[in-house]
């Protein structure tokens, strides 16, 4: 049996499981403050990154690891292992796909690189999901093709916190600012095809809540939802609040509740929450 090396990108906070798993590793994502940069979950974790936007009212923003730095494990990895399956966040909102294709072209070993379309721990879920397939004997195309229709077939909806970091962070124009700022509205964000997509501005959180758990209801009641995931930037106890809902109305629905990394929460800001599911036939 091939060895296998399992990559991926700190966009994900990886759970208990992948954090046991010996054969997984984390390319940190960069976060730049000041000119400065700093690997994400290695010396910037998220509560000091929120502590420094909420107090110092920094500017941040991020960029993918760098070809090198995906070269140099690559070829540390190809001392150990027969392949590596690599697989990350959306090529549509970051260029760390791209990287780890460079890289791969660099090593010896094989590299196959998985793009999911997605972020953070729905990212990871794939990553469970084609390492299940492998181990059960499915080869790498065969384990890609059937985790590409898992993945494409996923609902994300995320409640932005923060439209003054959006807007820092170049990801809202003054226009839009502007006007979310007058009408007080929270957006609520959807992943479509990899891409972000405004979904709707409901006009407060209360309404907004409702909304995404429409959806999620829409999904559960046709059968189609097995497990579930809360996303939230520094409101842990909102999310708790939405898994006892949840858990509560759907006690069949495996949920799972991770925070998001710093890269992410630099674009977002710590009030954010969202959902994320996949509908299964």
């Amino acid at each position: 049996m091939e060895r296998i090396a399992w990559v991926t990108d700190s966009t994900g906070t990886l759970d208990e499981e992948l954090s046991l798993n010996e054969h997984v590793y984390v390319v940190p994502m960069v976060v730049i403050i000041d000119g400065k940069e700093y690997e994400d979950g290695v010396d910037l974790l998220p509560e000091e990154l929120y502590r420094r936007m909420s107090e110092e009212k920094i500017t941040a923003t991020t960029s993918q690891p760098s070809v090198g730095r995906f070269q140099e494990l690559y070829k540390e990895l190809e001392k150990r292992y027969d392949r590596i399956i690599a697989v990350h966040l959306s090529s549509e909102l970051s260029g760390t796909v791209s990287a780890s294709r460079q890289a791969a072209q660099m090593v010896t070993i094989p590299v196959d690189v998985f793009d999911t379309l997605l972020i953070s721990f729905p990212m990871l879920l794939i990553l469970k999901k084609l390492m299940h397939y492998i181990d059960n004997g499915d080869s790498i195309n065969e384990a890609f093709v059937k985790t590409r229709m898992y993945a494409d077939n996923h609902e994300t909806y995320v409640l932005i916190g923060s439209l003054d970091q959006l807007h820092r962070s170049g990801r809202l124009t003054n226009a839009q600012y502007i006007l979310g700022s007058l009408l007080s509205f929270k957006p609520i964000i959807s992943i479509e095809n990899g891409l972000l997509h405004t979904k709707s501005k409901p006009r407060n959180l209360k309404k907004a809540e409702k909304q995404i758990f429409t959806d999620f209801r829409r999904s559960v009641e046709a059968g189609k939802v097995k497990e579930c995931t809360i996303l939230y930037g520094a409101v842990s106890e909102q999310a708790q609040r939405w898994k006892k809902m949840i858990s509560e109305e759907f006690p069949q629905v495996l949920t799972h509740v991770s925070p998001l990394g710093s890269a992410i929460g630099v674009h977002t800001g710590e009030q954010t929450i969202g959902i994320s599911w996949f509908n299964e036939d």
